[in-house]
């Protein structure tokens, strides 16, 4: 493997985690205040529109970073509208 695939393999890894910690500490605290939720939508749509960029030039990094980063976005996107809507409830 060279450096080109291994830089490639490790931006796909820590890419792929980078919203990992920010969920944890939501589900923990059950709290999304500070939390911008057009962020997550942009970023949601950017790998989205990333992900066919990737598949129609077939790379194989790129195509498991943004599908498990549009994965990442959607479940937070979800975990932000769940505590949002149980802090309305409230």
């Amino acid at each position: 493997m060279d450096i080109s695939q291994i830089l490639g393999w490790t931006a796909t890894v820590l890419f792929s985690v980078m919203l990992i910690p920010q969920m944890m500490k939501t589900i923990r605290m059950k709290d999304t205040t500070g939390v911008s939720l057009s962020l997550f939508i942009n970023y949601l749509m950017a790998n989205i529109i990333e992900f066919l960029y990737a598949f129609l030039i077939e790379k194989d990094p790129l195509l498991i970073k943004y599908f498990i980063a549009t994965v990442t976005a959607v479940i937070y996107i979800c975990i932000y509208v769940n505590f949002r809507k149980k802090k309305g409830e409230k």
